[in-house]
């Protein structure tokens, strides 16, 4: 590896990094013993330690070992930041299965997908987002199905939660799920009584074990699924863990540092930011709507705070509300970007009000959310994605593969103990150069001290407040729609969103109007892949071969000559 970038680093960071490890579920009972006593987290006003969140977990392995699944099974779990979610994933991994993360807000057809392509045979989900799961149930080769309610992991106030969730809120919509000969249904709370009194036997388990099957957003219309190793999760915290250490130095020995998790479990990004505070012992404040900004910042106020990962849109959020002008932010040592590009204004009014910068990195799903970052202790934002970090090399290579010189444009490629090698159920050869880097799609270049600029976030993909959304996937939705011929999608710059969804449309019917498509697309769509702007066309621009002409169209949409 010709890492010359790493003379760029912060004084202390190593070059390369290890993890001592040999499975996630020794890696878990390292730092459930080593922390016990700590608190781990809080959601909701509830506060459990790491013994306790051990504890669960342990019950959660036992009950799964004699569910009789087949060895390798897949269990997933389908739930925003509760307190129930990493007792979850621990106990799934710990159990000796494999764990695919699936977003609560996927409609019963983007849902049908992950769990019939990943071959799910268990679900752990949230009571609000069963009548989703109700609707496909019988087409998947789902065995068990645990629900549990908003309040099973909040304390005594629990009944009350869960009263004001299902009556006040309205935020559980009718559901019979039921057990049947095919199909058992239970209660978490039921799990955990029943994992108390049965056995556990501790999997033998290796560095190349599958451990996760994630899923990303896919360019043939539907999400792929990545296979992910207890190597590459290790390395992955480890190589974080490192880059961490110019922050890790301005605390005392006898502070608990604490990060807030606002961004979903499900997403990468975030998981493995948690992931990483585990490795270290930090507290972890949970937060499960943080669309609801006034609840967001009340919670902010609660306890002092000192790392901040989030994205562009969160960030624009926060300093819109007067409120979040009055925290406390003399705890904040870091403001971390990720998953869309922050932007310069968002950084300005951020250091403003904070008094610190944003510092901004790279990562994907295949990557676990590591790959570039700046350095830490930066001052000040500089629009970049920054250095490769320890263990990450990156290379930029011409359309034949070839690696071009420092500051030449061309596609990143990135090779490490943290990317996989192969994708589910997918042909690997075209998403791999013919020594083994990642190709990552993004147009970039890197300088002569290594930091490296984005210059385009894939040629087709939208970035949709940090959310991957693949044209094919929604061109294939409308289309289905009887009165549309073909249409394409493309994005629109957006300064809140960093893109938006616009579809130009070529219909059968001219009295098909914006609404009626719109109202379509609910049906199968998630809310940030719905299209926000809709325009009919007489005709797509194509090639001479009958390719739809994308540029031609966002060029159009943006206002580009």
């Amino acid at each position: 590896m010709n890492n010359f970038w790493t003379k760029s680093y912060p004084e202390g960071v190593e070059a390369e990094v290890s993890s001592p490890h040999k499975s996630l579920t020794e890696f878990f009972d390292d730092i459930f013993a080593k922390f016990a006593d700590r608190e781990f987290g809080t959601n909701m006003g509830a506060t459990y330690t790491y013994r306790e969140i051990d504890e669960v977990s342990r019950h959660i392995s036992a009950w799964l070992q004699n569910q009789g699944l087949p060895i390798g099974a897949t269990v997933a779990l389908m739930m925003p930041n509760v307190n129930q979610y990493m007792p979850i994933v621990v106990g799934v991994i710990r159990a000796g299965y494999i764990l695919t993360t699936v977003n609560p807000l996927y409609t019963p057809r983007e849902l049908k997908h992950q769990l019939v392509d990943s071959e799910t045979s268990a679900i752990f989900i949230l009571e609000p987002f069963c009548k989703t799961l109700e609707k496909v149930l019988e087409e998947t080769n789902i065995q068990t199905v645990v629900i549990s309610k908003i309040g099973d992991m909040v304390g005594k106030k629990g009944a009350v939660v869960n009263l004001a969730a299902k009556h006040i809120k309205k935020a559980v919509p009718k559901y019979g799920l039921k057990s049947t000969n095919n199909c058992e249904v239970i209660g978490f709370k039921s799990v955990l009584k029943a994992g108390k009194s049965l056995p556990y036997t501790r999997p033998v388990q290796r560095r190349t074990d599958l451990a996760l099957l994630q899923y990303t957003g896919g360019t043939t219309g539907v999400a792929k699924g990545i296979l992910v190793n207890h190597q590459n999760v290790m390395m992955a915290t480890a190589q974080f863990e490192e880059w961490f250490k110019p922050v890790y130095k301005k605390f005392s020995k006898d502070t608990q540092i604490n990060t807030i998790i606002a961004l979903p479990l499900y997403h990468i990004y975030a998981f493995i930011i948690l992931l990483l505070g585990m490795r270290v012992g930090q507290h972890l404040t949970l937060v499960t709507n943080p669309r609801d900004i006034d609840g967001f910042i009340k919670i902010l106020g609660k306890r002092p705070f000192h790392i901040f990962p989030s994205v562009n849109t969160l960030y624009q959020g926060l300093l819109a509300n007067p409120k979040f002008k009055k925290l406390d932010f003399s705890s904040l040592v870091l403001s971390l970007a990720g998953g869309m590009a922050a932007t310069q204004a968002t950084a300005n009014k951020w250091k403003e009000v904070t008094g610190l910068p944003i510092i901004e990195g790279w990562g994907m799903s295949e990557g676990l959310g590591v790959g570039t970052a700046n350095p830490l202790d930066n001052t000040e934002f500089n629009g970049n994605i920054g250095l490769p970090l320890p263990g990450v090399d990156i290379s930029i290579r011409d359309e034949e593969g070839n690696v071009l010189p420092l500051g030449e444009v061309g596609e990143m490629c990135i090779k490490g103990e943290n990317i996989i090698t192969h994708y589910h159920n997918l042909e690997n050869k075209p998403f791999f150069t013919h020594d083994g880097y990642l190709k990552t799609g993004d147009i970039a270049a890197m300088d002569e001290n290594g930091y490296i600029q984005i210059y385009d976030r894939k040629k087709d993909m939208l970035i949709v407040s940090g959310f991957n959304v693949f044209p094919n996937e929604v061109e294939g939705v409308i289309e289905m729609h009887p009165n549309v011929a073909e249409c394409a999608v493309v994005g629109v710059d957006d300064e809140l969103q960093g893109q938006l969804v616009k579809a130009y449309v070529v219909r059968t019917d001219d009295n098909l109007t914006e609404q009626e498509i719109q109202e379509f697309c609910k049906e199968s769509l998630t809310g940030y892949k719905r299209p926000k702007h809709i325009e009919f066309i007489d005709e797509l621009p194509k090639s001479t071969v009958g390719k739809i002409l994308r540029h031609e169209l966002r060029d159009k949409a943006n206002n580009r000559p």
